[in-house]
């Protein structure tokens, strides 16, 4: 009966101070919402090709290296906000210029670069360009990551130290890859097991100004 008493006069005390505004609560209007953060705009670029470049290096296992030039014959960069998000470059694998000095008059750079273009590496006839579609990019680890296509064959690759000149737009980086995967390899195997299966490529893109 205390029990019941008690639970009484406290729903009446309840009920009398909600009736003379004791047990008015005050709610704060929530303050309006910050508006939306517009989406970055996307821009494309196009590439000059005469002022951008590759540099290729190949390796003949413990003994030397070829190097030289191949040119770019077009592309394009993609940026959202400050983000590279898509764009591509195109090789012309007809413009594979020597420019090391380890070459006799036997063997001299016009061979290497006979040999370069036919089936056993490049088959360039059949194949006269290469790309690289970008796929994405990650400006903190300076990578840029896409799909490398040569021969026909294409391969997920990552360009990597990659550098962004922001008071020209221009970006350099390094994409080695492994011909193995693109069938770029002497047909005699005992041949092919002398020549490393990186081939480095520093790259330069300028975009057109």
């Amino acid at each position: 009966m205390k029990k019941i008493t008690l639970l009484a006069a406290t729903a009446a005390f309840t009920f009398a101070m909600t009736a003379c505004g004791g047990g008015e609560t005050k709610t704060e209007e929530a303050a309006p919402a910050a508006p939306a953060a517009e989406a970055a705009e996307m821009k494309s670029y196009p590439i000059d090709a005469a002022s951008s470049s590759v540099n290729w290096k190949g390796t003949m296992v413990g003994v030397y290296s070829h190097e030289g030039t191949i040119a770019i014959k077009e592309g394009n960069l993609d940026w959202k906000g400050n983000d590279l998000v898509g764009g591509n470059f195109v090789i012309d694998m007809t413009t594979i210029n020597p420019t090391d000095s380890g070459y006799t008059e036997e063997n001299t750079a016009e061979k290497l670069v006979g040999h370069l273009s036919t089936d056993d590496f490049f088959a360039v006839e059949s194949n006269p360009t290469a790309t690289f579609e970008i796929t994405g990019s990650d400006m903190t680890a300076g990578t840029v990551s896409g799909n490398l296509t040569v021969r026909g064959k294409t391969n997920a690759e990552t360009v990597s130290n990659v550098v962004f000149d922001e008071a020209t737009g221009a970006a350099t980086g390094v994409l080695t890859f492994n011909r193995q995967n693109y069938d770029v390899a002497y047909k005699h195997a005992a041949k092919d097991m002398v020549l490393s299966d990186d081939i480095e490529l520093a790259i330069k893109l300028s975009p057109a100004m």
